[in-house]
């Protein structure tokens, strides 16, 4: 769910994959297995060729992400 969170995070405002992979610390590898999944689910999205965005539903998950984790770790 971190890795989830990660890159929903990242391209809440719009991304490219190598944008994603730096600022979540990942590989492409990685990278292309997770958002493959996040765009079959509804999570993510790719707009304008290369760039990908966070959905209303990544928003969601991340929300709730935050509500979940924040209480972990005060």
């Amino acid at each position: 769910m971190d890795i989830c969170a990660d890159i929903l995070r990242v391209a809440l405002d719009g991304a490219r994959k190598t944008r994603i992979v730096y600022q979540a610390n990942l590989n492409f590898t990685i990278l292309h297995k997770y958002m493959r999944r996040l765009m079959e689910n509804g999570f993510l999205t790719q707009i304008e060729g290369p760039h990908f965005i966070t959905t209303e539903k990544g928003c969601q998950f991340l929300e709730q992400y935050r509500n979940l984790i924040v209480p972990l770790k005060g």
